[in-house]
């Protein structure tokens, strides 16, 4: 699935106006990146992407409040969309989609079960984006298992915005 949405989405970018493409990535850690740049012809829309793991490298590269991050484990809806506001600055790019979350259960942080929150930035103006916001959540997965669903499902949330807009 994830190969056939990763040629869709190419598709989407590249109709006109064309779209670039950025990412930020914790819990998948490469993941996305990596279903993106399988697809031939990947270098007409992606930049790049950066794969932030901890919360100083959010703050350092991608803009991330710290405080408020520190706070949530630099896991929620308000990080990914700071992710991926900071990835589209970052890289130059239209849209950027961003991931962060827990790829196993964490009794520590009161997490039971792999979950992910993801967002998409889509720059509408040099200083504005439009953020749209998400959750997926693993029941049972191994680790690996938790990042590729992950990865999969931002990918295909990606074309599904993107076939709106």
């Amino acid at each position: 699935m994830a190969v056939s949405t990763a040629h869709e989405l190419k598709t989407l970018c590249l109709r006109e106006p064309t779209l670039t493409l950025a990412v930020a990535e914790s819990m998948t850690g490469g993941r996305v990146q990596s279903v993106i740049t399988a697809v031939s012809g990947a270098s007409g829309f992606f930049l790049g992407g950066l794969t932030a793991y901890t919360l100083d490298q959010k703050v350092r590269h991608l803009g991330v409040k710290r405080g408020p991050a520190a706070r949530v484990n630099a896991v929620s809806a308000e990080v990914a969309a700071q992710m991926a506001r900071g990835a589209a600055r970052l890289f130059g790019a239209d849209v950027a989609v961003a991931t962060t979350g827990y790829a196993e259960p964490s009794p520590a942080q009161g997490v039971e079960e792999p979950f992910a929150q993801w967002a998409i930035a889509h720059r509408i103006t040099a200083r504005r984006c439009h953020i749209v916001t998400g959750r997926v959540v693993c029941p049972g997965m191994t680790r690996n298992d938790a990042q590729q669903c992950v990865a999969d499902a931002v990918i295909a949330e990606l074309v599904a915005y993107l076939r709106s807009v």
